[in-house]
């Protein structure tokens, strides 16, 4: 008997469940139809309002609209390139996650002396540079 009642909880359970899943796809119908219904009007309105003043064609009706309407998603697309794909999510992920940096950040952490350095050797360094070039250059003005 207590099985019984633990069964008979359970498929009530899944069958509200059930119940709840189906209202809502219905009512996401239902509200997509009144959208598109109501982008249609719009666009009979709108259409109505601007085109024949701007470009002397005539005004539309509503089915006309509708074709319209149709005839532009197809031409134009559904607006649904924004969403996530996997192409567009493991691009960022790829993006994220490469090595390209790894050698400059593996040596950050030396330039903290870079400033000790250059006053100790650097400018000492950097002129001897300058007169070795000097230098050579002159020795090969002289040959030629």
């Amino acid at each position: 008997m207590k099985h019984k009642m633990e069964y008979e909880k359970t498929v009530k359970r899944n069958v509200e469940s059930m119940v709840k899943k189906v209202v809502k796809v219905i009512a996401m119908i239902i509200l997509g139809g009144l959208l598109l219904l109501l982008a249609n009007y719009v666009l009979m309105r709108l259409w109505n309002w601007l085109m024949p003043d701007l470009f002397g064609v005539s005004t539309i009706t509503y089915w006309q609209a509708l074709g319209i309407f149709i005839l532009a998603k197809l031409l134009f697309g559904f607006g649904g390139g924004g969403g996530k794909n996997k192409s567009g999510s493991s691009h960022k992920k790829k993006i994220k996650s490469s090595n390209k940096c790894t050698q400059w950040r593996r040596g950050f952490d030396e330039w903290q002396h870079y400033d000790q350095f250059w006053k100790e050797e650097g400018e000492a360094a950097f002129k001897s540079y300058v007169e070795n070039i000097k230098n050579e250059n002159h020795d090969t003005s002289k040959k030629e």
